[in-house]
């Protein structure tokens, strides 16, 4: 199994904290060696929250995990321990994937991590991260940023989102899929989807966009339009892309695009299909549609996505 690690210090916010731990500290899907190892690492006990926390490790262990997680911090005002700051960096040197969540991405700044990359951070302070670290590209308007070994989320659900993106990443999305059904979230989101949307997520099947989601899944192969969903609804266009924006946090023809990629990833990691079939099934049209929208927002070819998961030894169950 692959070693998670917490790096943990005084301040740390106990919410991203225990999203990883429910994410990274559980089996998935109940098969042996298709979860992760976590450890929490840190100088001492240090306090989170109102709770005390007495850490596995200390930093000094964190070169020696497959990715270090580094939770949000509280006084964003103060320069990050240099304790801290230091092990993040040694654990990337010495090849760690290295995540943080909400303001955690101040230490990845700190350490050097995210010059010349684009992070995020929480929306209210993407202003402040920019602003001390100019060489980061700060992107005020996204969930997640991957850069392959740098990974950087914004604030609270926004980690989850990430979480599920490293576990789809590592096990497929299947099993991505399959926990966020248990943790009752939603299985995907992409991470280049607006933080903030008009009005919170309401709960599944409180909401005008709730038949109409459901029944756009099961027809992925079709060519639907802005108007089918429209008269499917009941409603107008504009209408539509107001509920959609409030909903969802971006427009129906891009859900629609984030859907159907999501499904070709499927389709790539756990069928036979050729191009072309995956195509037809997941309503791109065309092998050249799919290889060119696929391309651009996951950022390699179906073919070699393919082959980079077919290529690691495949999740037990």
């Amino acid at each position: 199994m692959d070693t998670v690690a917490l790096a943990v210090t005084d301040g740390m916010l106990h919410f991203e904290l225990s999203i990883a731990h429910e994410v990274f500290s559980a089996g998935l899907g109940g098969a042996a060696g298709s979860g992760y190892d976590l450890v929490v690492c840190g100088p001492g006990a240090v306090r989170v929250g109102r709770f005390r926390l007495e850490p596995d490790y200390g930093l000094d262990q964190l070169p020696r995990a497959h990715t270090v997680i580094v939770p949000g911090w509280a006084d964003v005002d103060e320069p990050p321990p240099a304790d801290l700051v230091d092990a993040v960096r040694a654990a990337h040197e010495a090849g760690a994937r290295v995540v943080s969540f909400c303001t955690g991405a101040f230490v990845l700044a700190a350490a050097g991590l995210l010059n010349g990359l684009r992070a995020t951070t929480h929306w209210a302070h993407t202003g402040a991260l920019a602003a001390r670290y100019p060489q980061v590209e700060v992107d005020p308007d996204v969930l997640y940023v991957d850069n392959g070994s740098v990974l950087t989320s914004a604030g609270k659900a926004a980690a989850m989102d990430l979480c599920l993106h490293l576990v789809r990443l590592d096990h497929g999305s299947s099993t991505a899929n399959a926990l966020a059904r248990r943790l009752v979230v939603p299985p995907h989101r992409a991470g280049g989807q607006a933080q903030f949307v008009t009005s919170p997520v309401p709960a599944q099947g409180n909401h005008p966009l709730a038949e109409l989601l459901p029944w756009a899944l099961e027809r992925l192969d079709h060519p639907l339009t802005v108007e089918d969903l429209a008269r499917q609804a009941r409603m107008s266009s504009r209408h539509l892309g107001r509920h959609f924006r409030s909903v969802t946090g971006t427009t129906p023809l891009q859900w629609l695009l984030t859907q159907r990629i999501r499904y070709a990833q499927e389709l790539l990691e756990n069928t036979d299909d050729g191009v072309e079939a995956i195509a037809t099934a997941t309503g791109m049209g065309t092998a050249t549609t799919l290889r060119r929208h696929f391309n651009r927002t996951v950022g390699v070819p179906p073919d070699a996505y393919r082959r980079t998961f077919r290529s690691r030894p495949r999740p037990l169950g």
